[in-house]
């Protein structure tokens, strides 16, 4: 039997989903974004790669964020996501916040990884033709390269929005020194750095302490958390050991992760998750959007009912202080 062609549901912006402004810009984006980094490789079958990304666009998920190493293997997510457009979302493709990055282990050789021009400029050029766009919204820089010149990084990325390439540019995982000369250098030359990227969850509250989040917040800049459940430690998979499908049994987190400190957190937090009436992943999600610097949340999905209560999640933000409080205590 042959699928029908795509067609997405008329109130897929009327469902549910809220969308939140990328700091000073005119871009909104869905409170949850969905991600490519796992599950969407060529380990994974394109049709339910292509499930999930229909089921995410009808329920008003509009950014998809991919970067040109995500796979497994490398550059086969932003594969599967190309042939996701050729198939379901060619004409859809103005509905769409496209994000790739470059800044991580590529391909062989000195000029495959970091953060020089001649790899940014071939790493876009790549994941254009690898994703079929003659664009992405955003391309971001994945990381901070301590030996490459900042200016002849940043320079690339100005250029690549030149040159047409991505609309927008943003920055992942740079620490706080170099994040404000790169504000810097961008404002200057007149290209505004749209998003800053960071691991934040509950487990890790790192930016907050180190002011990377209320940094961007001031500049103008949105913030997105990825790893928002901490690889899979904030849901129901570990309350009672480690399932064999987990992702420390894959061996994509180690044993050592899941400390007996650490399962004891998420218990007490599961506890006030069901007290709230929603799972720990649920709640998870919501404590990171009850703040307002947060612009979106990137959720990685192995299914479409994991990406269903991803979604549920964002129904009840609002916390008590009691609620607060009591979180506070247990992660301390």
């Amino acid at each position: 039997m042959i699928n029908p062609i795509y067609s997405p549901t008329e109130n897929r912006y009327d469902n549910g989903m809220k969308y939140r402004r990328s700091g000073k810009s005119g871009i909104l984006l869905p409170e949850i974004s969905l991600g490519f980094w796992h599950n969407f490789g060529d380990v994974d079958t394109f049709a339910n790669s292509l499930k999930k990304v229909e089921f995410a666009f009808d329920h008003g998920i509009t950014s998809f964020d991919l970067a040109n190493n995500y796979g497994p293997s490398y550059g086969s997510g932003e594969e599967t996501f190309g042939q996701i457009m050729k198939k379901s979302f060619m004409p859809y493709r103005d509905e769409m916040f496209i994000s790739t990055k470059a800044g991580h282990d590529m391909w062989p050789g000195p000029y495959g990884d970091w953060g020089s021009r001649k790899y940014l400029m071939s790493s876009i050029n790549q994941s254009l033709k690898r994703m079929n766009l003659e664009y992405v919204d955003i391309f971001y820089s994945h990381r901070f390269d301590p030996v490459t010149p900042l200016e002849e990084t940043l320079q690339a990325l100005i250029d690549i929005v030149h040159q047409g390439k991505a609309l927008y540019v943003g920055l992942s995982k740079y620490p706080k020194e170099a994040a404000e000369f790169a504000y810097k250098y961008l404002a200057d030359r007149d290209v505004h750095c749209l998003l800053y990227q960071g691991r934040y969850n509950l487990l890790d509250r790192d930016i907050e302490t180190n002011g990377i989040i209320r940094q961007a917040y001031k500049n103008g800049t949105g913030f997105v958390s990825f790893s928002p459940l901490a690889q899979g430690l904030l849901t129901d998979r570990y309350l009672n050991g480690i399932p064999q499908d987990s992702r420390i049994a894959r061996g994509l987190l180690t044993k050592t992760t899941l400390t007996d400190e650490v399962v004891k957190k998420i218990k007490g937090l599961n506890e006030i998750a069901i007290r709230r009436g929603q799972s720990l992943a649920e709640m998870s999600l919501a404590w990171l959007l009850k703040d307002e610097m947060v612009t979106s949340v990137i959720v990685g999905a192995s299914s479409v009912e994991q990406l269903q209560n991803n979604i549920t999640g964002i129904q009840n933000t609002t916390f008590t202080q009691e609620e607060l409080n009591e979180i506070n205590k247990i992660l301390s």
